[in-house]
């Protein structure tokens, strides 16, 4: 009983620290570094989402750690991986099937 207790403790603090990141995210906007470019990225709670000025729109959603977005750049939806336990003015590399890119939390 404890192992199951232990096991479940364990498990609720774990799932809340990607969510937190990804809510970090999603609340305040990330801006996408990728060589010499700078990509303002800003999500709204509706599950939409803008970039390079409006240039790029579309729709995110969270899968687990993972924020999947599809855009008019993109029909197909993309699932990127997000480290745990980010707040805002945190960088970190995410790779994703485009491929590598420095992210910074607004």
């Amino acid at each position: 009983m404890r192992r199951l207790i232990l096991a479940a403790a364990i498990a609720a603090l774990a799932a809340p620290a990607a969510a937190d990141t990804l809510q970090e995210v999603t609340t305040r906007g990330i801006v996408i570094l990728v060589g010499d470019m700078q990509i303002d990225v800003t999500y709204t709670p509706d599950g939409k989402f803008t970039a390079a000025q409006g240039q790029i729109f579309g729709a995110w959603r969270i899968d687990g750690d993972k924020l999947c977005t599809q855009s008019n750049y993109d029909e197909t939806e993309q699932c990127v991986g997000y480290p745990k336990g980010k707040k805002s003015g945190d960088s970190f590399e995410v790779t994703g099937p485009q491929g590598s890119a420095t992210i910074r939390i607004k």
